[in-house]
């Protein structure tokens, strides 16, 4: 499967100069999210990664290809999800981390009344713990089922970079992907 680079959504007016927190100081640039911003599926991650080298070039990093990958697998693509993140810029340094997850949630919080989506999936601890607004949640003990989360039914797995580093997770990691993929078609 070759994997190319999804669509970047553009940053809406104003934010992409966004001054919420420290890492307005350390940023390269804001990243609103990929994909389509009409999906019926929004993908929650962390942060955006490593999207471009030093000299600006983009590519596809680690994790947006063990992504797409597992998108694939299941018969979905671009068209059908919206990838965001918690973080809406990529940290380069140390940073009051809670702090700055809690002042990002005011711009994931725009993006659910302007993307509504019917499903969502979270990857990943911090995303998971974002979005159920709980500390206590991790992707362990939620996956395999569905939740109802800010009124949007959500499924939680594992981040695509703790897939890639334990491989032994990626069977668990594709039966979250076949459920939501099945859901999806379902209409549920």
């Amino acid at each position: 499967m070759s994997t190319r680079i999804w669509n970047e959504h553009e940053v809406p007016e104003g934010l992409e100069s966004c001054q919420l927190c420290e890492l307005a100081k350390q940023r390269r640039r804001v990243i609103w999210g990929e994909g389509n911003p009409h999906a019926a599926i929004l993908a929650l991650l962390d942060n955006p990664g490593a999207r471009e080298d030093a000299n600006g070039v983009p590519f596809v990093c680690g994790t947006r290809i063990t992504l797409q990958e597992a998108a694939a697998e299941v018969g979905l693509g671009e068209a059908d999800l919206y990838v965001t993140y918690v973080l809406k810029c990529r940290p380069i340094r140390a940073y009051d981390k809670q702090v700055c997850r809690d002042a990002c949630m005011s711009h994931l919080q725009k993006q659910l009344e302007d993307v509504r989506p019917r499903l969502a999936i979270c990857f990943g601890n911090i995303a998971v713990q974002s979005f159920f607004g709980d500390e206590e949640a991790e992707v362990k003990r939620l996956r395999g089922a569905w939740h109802e989360v800010r009124g949007i039914p959500t499924i939680v797995t594992y981040h695509p970079l703790a897939v890639r580093r334990r491989p032994s997770l990626r069977n668990v990691y594709m039966e979250d992907w076949r459920e939501l993929a099945r859901r999806f078609r379902s209409g549920e």
